[in-house]
């Protein structure tokens, strides 16, 4: 497993991450499971939501229970949360007071006295960035917090946060795949007027990310994007998964691996973020981490995917 120091921090990570969305039906001993599969293949990044599972907290809660953890084992992990996001409104909440109260349930929820990373979950478009500087400054001076992050957001908004938070923000949770990656497929596209994937839609966000030392963390990377669920095996996808199937012969791995090093490869040092609760896709994927795949390997896994290289 590749590990690397988060930029701005001392917190040492793998670049793939145990994502805990789906656990909330999972009895203990799945949950035990799925973690250990996790800890076996070198993975020691847990992360949250405060939104994840049937009630509000609900994932948090059902690894809280089921791990139960000592602070020898707490000091072994490194458990990354969300706030944010009013499921039930639905809206967004960056105030001081949602922010606050979110990790303070959620350190209650995972049993801990702290969170290694919390990151604000979606964009707020009422967002009052001195609210979020007077919330993070008190979640880090209480100890509750050791470093800050955003998900799922664009330059301009990084920029007006890092205006008045003191505290670097040392991460962005995007989406990526590779049938789903316009955060890269953009540049490489730029300047055809004629072609669709030359149009810029999120600012830049990844060379943003990577002139500023902020860590991209990619979210669903089996999904197709379009919200026709996984590509690998899909009929949707043949060229695509002909190729795949061929790198996963030549390496000796799953296919899920080699979906995996596509993003591995990448010189922004992204992390891969699973959503999977099979402690054998775990490990299947987490073979990605370190798969030298050329850069020509690279490029056929783009153009398969119906990516332009001009």
């Amino acid at each position: 497993m590749k590990m690397f120091t988060l930029p701005s921090t001392d917190i040492v990570v793998p670049n793939v991450v145990l994502g805990m969305m789906r656990i909330q039906d999972k009895s203990d001993e799945e949950v035990r499971a799925l973690v250990g599969a996790a800890r076996d293949a070198g993975i020691a990044f847990i992360d949250h939501a405060d939104i994840y599972g049937s009630a509000l907290h609900g994932c948090e809660r059902r690894f809280g229970d089921a791990l139960r953890l000592t602070p020898s084992d707490r000091s072994e992990l490194v458990i990354q949360s969300k706030a944010g996001i009013v499921r039930e409104g639905p809206y967004f909440d960056f105030s001081y007071d949602h922010i606050v109260e979110s990790v303070n349930r959620s350190l209650e929820a995972l049993s801990t006295a702290y969170l290694d990373i919390l990151l604000l979950h979606r964009p707020d478009a009422l967002v009052e960035p001195e609210e979020v500087a007077r919330a993070f400054d008190e979640l880090s001076a209480a100890g509750k917090v050791r470093t800050f992050g955003v998900s799922n957001h664009t330059p301009g908004q990084i920029e007006l946060l890092r205006r008045y938070v003191a505290q670097p923000l040392v991460v962005n949770q995007l989406q990526l795949s590779i049938p789903h990656a316009p955060i890269i497929a953009q540049g490489v596209a730029a300047n055809m007027q004629s072609l669709e994937q030359s149009v810029v839609r999120d600012g830049g966000v990844l060379d943003y990310c990577r002139l500023h030392d902020i860590t991209v963390q990619t979210w669903s990377p089996f999904q197709s994007g379009d919200g026709s669920g996984p590509f690998l095996g899909s009929d949707r996808y043949p060229e695509l998964n002909a190729v795949i199937d061929r790198l996963a012969d030549k390496y000796e791995v799953p296919p899920e691996a080699i979906a995996v090093a596509w993003i591995t490869r990448h010189p922004a040092q992204m992390q891969v973020v699973l959503g999977t609760t099979t402690p054998a896709r775990v490990a299947a994927a987490a073979a990605g981490s370190e798969i030298p795949i050329t850069r020509p390997e690279w490029y056929e896994l783009f153009r398969a995917a119906g990516y332009r290289v001009p």
